[in-house]
């Protein structure tokens, strides 16, 4: 038979590489939410869960699940057949550790293909995630990398990621860019996906001396920042990227496509329109439809970004030490220079 396992008994697994997860319910389920890492095999799809879901209200309990029988049975073979392609251990999860998922890790037993199954499923891990958030004591500093819109920010803090450094990438978490335009190109994260990848982002960094992080807003996209971090980084050690408008312009392009992206982007500038003098935003439009692009985008951060991002710079108390880079490759190097003295800092408090 298959074997019961706890949420904390899945993470430890988890942690440890040593199988793969299963979320057995449907489609769009899986879509809206899931637990990090794990593959969808629906034993229902969206339609036939409503279908069942119909049945369940208007009929009786007997005939959903009658129904449920047919349906699973005919798709068997194949089902059973997508596991069997999966050689690492393997737990199956649904909603609250109900009919699916029994059914599922119930027929893979029967198969010989021995399973874990998820005590609680989806909402027990939900359920983690929020109480993890709540009570979690998250000691390392914040280096925080801002500067003006396309100083590349987040391109410096991923190139110092693969290099092995402490990042929290909000942004990558938020599946959002955090601005009017953030979402073009990208799938935007719901706050329950956000908080799985910080959680699971979090525990990795927490005994690191000290974390970067992006100078965002605390909302980004749909998610919204939990109040720990948002203090971290309005308290922690302030790097301000300055570029020139030319180079982070070219950045901005390099990121939105906007010859693939044109409508969305014009669609996205008509919400900030009005917050622009007339005939600049008219230029900037007009600009836009006619592909001027660099044109287009410097016109924006001269006019909109810039101004809008001095004053929120007003707000920070502490010492901003400002970084002047020509390009990111230059930033990446004086970042290093800076955490360098920031790791001798740590060092020589811890010593005291």
């Amino acid at each position: 038979m298959f074997q019961d396992i706890t949420i904390e008994e899945l993470l430890a697994l988890k942690d440890k590489k040593e199988l793969v997860m299963i979320d057995v319910r449907s489609p769009s389920e899986f879509q809206d939410s899931t637990i990090p890492g794990s593959i969808n095999i629906p034993f229902f799809d969206d339609n036939e869960r409503a279908e069942i879901g119909t049945i369940y209200k208007q009929e009786s309990v007997q005939a959903a699940k009658d129904r449920g029988l047919e349906i699973i049975s005919a798709k068997l073979p194949s089902f059973v057949k997508m596991f069997e392609g999966i050689k690492e251990q393997k737990v199956v999860f649904c909603w609250r550790g109900g009919m699916r998922s029994h059914t599922s890790a119930t027929v893979l037993s029967f198969m010989g293909i021995r399973t874990y199954r998820l005590t609680g499923g989806f909402r027990s891990y939900r359920r983690w995630v929020i109480d993890a958030l709540e009570k979690m004591d998250f000691k390392p500093r914040a280096c925080v990398i801002s500067g003006n819109t396309g100083a590349g920010k987040t391109a410096i803090l991923r190139r110092l990621q693969v290099d092995g450094y402490p990042v929290l990438d909000l942004e990558a978490l938020a599946g959002h860019r955090g601005s009017i335009f953030g979402h073009v190109g990208l799938k935007a994260n719901n706050q329950k996906t956000f908080e799985a990848l910080l959680v699971t982002n979090l525990l990795k960094l927490k005994d690191s001396p000290y974390f970067l992080i992006e100078g965002e807003s605390k909302r980004i996209g749909k998610a919204v920042i939990p109040e720990f971090i948002v203090s971290k980084k309005d308290t922690g050690s302030q790097l301000y990227i300055e570029m020139p408008i030319l180079e982070r312009a070219r950045h901005i392009i390099e990121d939105y496509s906007p010859w693939e992206n044109k409508q969305e982007l014009l669609q996205a500038y008509r919400h900030i329109k009005d917050r622009i003098h007339t005939p600049i935003a008219k230029e900037i439009e007009t600009a836009l439809n006619e592909d001027q692009f660099e044109y287009a985008v410097s016109l924006l951060l001269e006019n909109y970004y810039d101004p809008r991002y001095e004053h929120t710079m007003t707000k920070y108390k502490q010492e901003i030490m400002t970084i002047h880079a020509e390009t990111i490759e230059d930033a990446v190097v004086a970042v290093k220079e800076f955490l360098k003295s920031l790791a001798a800092d740590s060092i020589s408090i811890n010593q005291m």
